[in-house]
């Protein structure tokens, strides 16, 4: 079975998110979206919040098969080792991206040299995109339509909105 994993915070989970979980779907017989678990970051959504949000997203558009989705500290490899995983998948926005993704990629190499990282360029529409940028908008009372998956708009509007509040 061919398992990939894919990282990050998803906070919230975004447009450009769901584009890379879809094409990896075709790809590989299992996703494992990894939810990162960081305690240097403050995420605005719980592990629990952000896994009903990414669960809620790829089912509003029927990718539910493959798709598993759960939350991991450490190192990413011994992740990967539990979930008998040997790629990453991540999604390049920009040049800067590919600086900081390659340097983890090859750090997660030394660390496992059957690791190997599967970089996917984001659709154009996305590639401004970022949790950070719908979170500020959010805040500022903006329009995030084009930006979140529609399953989800109202409630992270909403819920940004009120914590932001306090």
């Amino acid at each position: 079975m061919r398992i990939a994993v894919y990282p990050g915070s998803f906070d919230p989970i975004t447009k450009g998110h769901l584009d890379i979980i879809k094409r990896a779907s075709k790809m590989f017989d299992k996703v494992i979206v990894a939810v990162v678990k960081n305690q240097s970051k403050k995420p605005m959504f719980t592990f629990e919040e952000r896994r009903e949000l990414i669960l809620r997203s790829v089912e509003s558009v029927g990718w539910v098969d493959n798709i598993e989705v759960e939350e991991f500290q450490g190192l990413l490899v011994d992740f990967m080792h539990q979930h008998n995983s040997k790629i990453i998948v991540k999604g390049l926005r920009f040049v800067s991206d590919f600086e900081y993704e390659f340097q983890q990629a090859l750090t997660n190499r030394k660390l496992d040299e059957e690791i190997e990282t599967m970089f996917m360029v984001t659709c154009y529409k996305y590639s401004y995109l970022s949790s950070s940028i719908v979170k500020e908008i959010c805040m500022l009372g903006g329009d995030v339509t084009d930006m979140l998956p529609e399953a989800i708009i109202d409630d992270v509007s909403e819920q940004i909105k009120q914590r932001t509040k306090k």
